[in-house]
């Protein structure tokens, strides 16, 4: 939790450096996206809920990281009426902002429906780039009539500019994270095929057939079937 007895700028600071410290000892999206949502609540004047929003096929929204159930519901609303600020952020790769939905309201049927349903009276919305796969929106909610101003609108810009550089990081962990797991496969792929030609004297291409049939008549991925083969062969030779 951020002290806001401090200065906005210490704040902002010790909220980043939380933020770093997540993605840096785990580095896994759902852990990024509850952080930055709670860091919105914690230093972003008037903000009281917060959410991250990414858009799928078909045009919709999938919430994360929803610091209530106040903002994921807002967010299901934004996805049924398809209209709201995460849209028009992500779409016109702006920050959108309407203070007070009581009167005049930027998205009216939003605007209905979360003033009867939610305590929320302000919204604001933030394009973030979610690595280089889709992209999203920082979705911060105040149940304030006027309680986010240029100084909530700055504040929440810093934090969606850190949303996306550390998201795009996770990204790159995870893309890490998954090549890893693919080298490390075809490493015991490889030891099964070099056991078995030299225990059935086969080609490799008869040993990559033969780990392949064995796999679908089991039913188990070829990386761990080759797992198994390796661990028998290796206990065999053990025992011999």
């Amino acid at each position: 939790m951020v002290c806001m007895s401090q200065s906005p700028l210490a704040a902002v600071t010790e909220a980043l450096s939380a933020l770093a410290e997540v993605l840096y000892s785990r580095g896994e999206y759902d852990d990024v996206y509850a952080a930055v949502c709670r860091i919105a609540v914690d230093v972003v004047p008037g903000c009281d809920h917060a959410c991250l929003s990414t858009l799928q096929g078909g045009g919709e929204l999938t919430s994360h990281g929803a610091t209530d159930a106040v903002a994921s519901h807002v967010d299901r609303l934004e996805s049924e009426l398809r209209e709201g600020p995460c849209y028009d952020a992500m779409t016109e790769e702006s920050f959108q902002m309407d203070r007070d939905i009581r009167t005049d309201p930027s998205w009216p049927a939003l605007a209905e429906r979360v003033l009867k349903e939610t305590p929320v009276r302000g919204m604001i919305g933030y394009r973030v780039n979610v690595g280089a796969r889709k992209a999203g929106a920082l979705n911060l909610f105040s149940d304030t009539p006027g309680g986010f101003d240029a100084e909530a609108a700055d504040m929440g810009a810093i934090i969606a500019a850190f949303a996306s550089t550390a998201l795009g990081a996770a990204a790159q962990h995870e893309r890490a994270e998954t090549l890893a797991r693919g080298l490390q496969s075809n490493r015991e792929i490889g030891k099964a095929m070099g056991m078995l030609m030299s225990t059935r004297g086969i080609s490799e291409e008869e040993a990559f057939d033969t780990l392949s049939r064995m796999s679908q008549h089991l039913n188990i991925k070829l990386a761990q079937l080759a797992r198994q083969v390796v661990d028998e062969q290796m206990g065999t030779t053990a025992s011999t």
